[in-house]
């Protein structure tokens, strides 16, 4: 199965158990990590952004991925900046400004997930 195909299942699981309506699972609440190695932490407009575990050999600095239909990209954290890959340009500035919006709770996952261990969901944008 390709990673993309395997995100698509995620937030398709994360759907269907309704973790993004249950009020009690937005925010600080812990990722699943039955999909070791790419738990989505947050789902809006269509957009599904991941953080890989143990992921800071690729990139060597902290990051996201964001998925929107066919385009992914890599997103620095804390800048936003466009590391690698493309998505439409309006899906890039509302990830960029998600990313603004959550810079320490983005940072504090990156922690989480350098180090192997459970990251938090983050809220979508509204």
């Amino acid at each position: 199965m390709s990673p993309n195909s395997r995100l698509l299942e995620v937030a398709k699981r994360w759907r269907s158990e309704k973790l993004l309506n249950s009020p009690g699972l937005v925010g600080n609440d812990p990722v699943s990590t039955e999909e070791p190695g790419m738990p989505v932490i947050s789902m809006f407009y269509g957009i599904i952004v991941s953080m890989y575990f143990l992921d800071n050999r690729q990139h060597k600095m902290p990051h996201i991925h964001a998925k929107y239909q066919d385009s992914e990209a890599v997103l620095s954290i804390p800048e936003g900046e466009l590391l690698d890959g493309s998505l439409p340009p309006a899906k890039l500035r509302l990830v960029s400004a998600w990313i603004e919006i959550h810079r320490d709770d983005l940072m504090a996952n990156w922690e989480l997930a350098v180090a192997g261990q459970q990251l938090y969901k983050i809220d979508p944008l509204r």
